[in-house]
């Protein structure tokens, strides 16, 4: 292994614990949350195979 991967990990659901996820983005974008409210949110909106960061949509611009 040569270091973090892409992806999406969860831990701390199911278990009394407070769940934390960790997103990485393939264009290396990272975030963190914390609480079930935060991971949802972040488990809904995350694309492991699809990068929301450089496409036109993510910077605002209407594809032609």
């Amino acid at each position: 292994m040569t270091g973090p991967q892409p992806g999406l990990t969860v831990r701390g659901i199911g278990r009394g614990e407070l769940p934390v996820a960790d997103w990485l983005c393939a264009c290396g974008h990272h975030e963190r949350a914390r609480g079930r409210r935060a991971v949802t949110a972040l488990t809904t909106r995350a694309r492991v195979q699809q990068c929301r960061h450089t496409t036109p949509a993510a910077s605002g611009r209407a594809a032609a």
